[in-house]
């Protein structure tokens, strides 16, 4: 049987025997990979950000099948949703006050159904809810991130209020999966329609990266001087590659297990 081996599943253990510093490695190469090739195929990268918007949307889209079809938010974190909502409606909030874009059209929608799925959650479906599992404190994130935008924020022109705002939704939005990669690993079994959430979300995160370090080499750093000085920009970079990382795990068995063909993820101990 080992000589039906297709190339990919060969990759895929040799990737899965390698200690973590050259598993690590390889995931920076193949970042930077995709990074030059969405510089050569996407002229225009600022739609990179509508795009990942788009694809946090499917993946709301199949939370929303799952709530209505399958009548069950089994293996979902009710926490990761309020700091998503929360976040989103900071983030709502500043594009009002600082710059009215399509992006605040994008989060008005997202917010909306991100508070539906909360709702089905809290009220309709709780009986399915895994409150156990999702023990996740979301102090851990909320305070850190207050305090750290006290700290660090923009130096822009605008009121202190907005850009202390702005701050705390960039830091609460890189860490708000964290409670969802809480309750997967204490269940070690991703159903599929959490797992297709879970890596919508891992492909939105890296697409935003992508935006923003892609931004900053078309300006050639112009980008990060309109963010403001000292170490606000820098900071804006790390949250959006923190976001991204905090899913890499998880997102390479997920395609582990499609290309394997199992319809149920299912995580060995260590992941996320």
């Amino acid at each position: 049987m080992k000589g039906n081996k297709t190339p990919i599943h060969a990759a895929a253990t040799w990737v899965r025997r390698q200690p973590p510093k050259i598993k690590i490695f390889l995931a920076v190469i193949t970042a930077i990979a995709a990074l030059v090739f969405l510089r050569m195929v996407v002229e225009d990268h600022d739609s990179l950000f509508v795009v990942a918007e788009a694809v946090h949307a499917i993946g709301i889209s199949v939370l929303i099948y799952k709530l209505t079809k399958e009548r069950t938010c089994a293996g979902l974190s009710l926490k990761s949703q309020e700091l998503t909502a929360i976040f989103l409606a900071v983030r709502l909030y500043c594009s009002f006050v600082m710059e009215y874009d399509i992006h605040t059209l994008l989060d008005s929608a997202t917010l909306v159904t991100t508070l539906w799925v909360i709702y089905m959650m809290r009220f309709k479906l709780r009986a399915s809810y895994m409150d156990d599992k999702d023990n996740f404190a979301i102090y851990y994130v909320l305070i850190p991130c207050a305090v750290l935008s006290f700290l660090i924020h923009p130096s822009t022109h605008h009121h202190l209020v907005n850009r202390i705002s702005w701050a705390f939704c960039v830091y609460l939005e890189a860490v708000s999966v964290l409670p969802q990669l809480r309750v997967m690993q204490n269940t070690k079994i991703v159903e599929p329609f959490t797992a297709h959430y879970v890596f919508a979300l891992g492909v939105a995160r890296f697409l935003s990266c992508a935006h923003w370090i892609l931004q900053v080499l078309d300006t050639r750093g112009r980008l990060l001087t309109a963010l403001g000085y000292g170490l606000w920009p820098s900071m804006v970079l790390l949250s959006e590659i923190v976001q991204t990382f905090i899913l890499a795990d998880f997102c390479y068995y997920y395609v582990k297990s499609l290309i394997g063909g199992q319809l149920v993820l299912r995580l060995p101990s260590g992941v996320v």
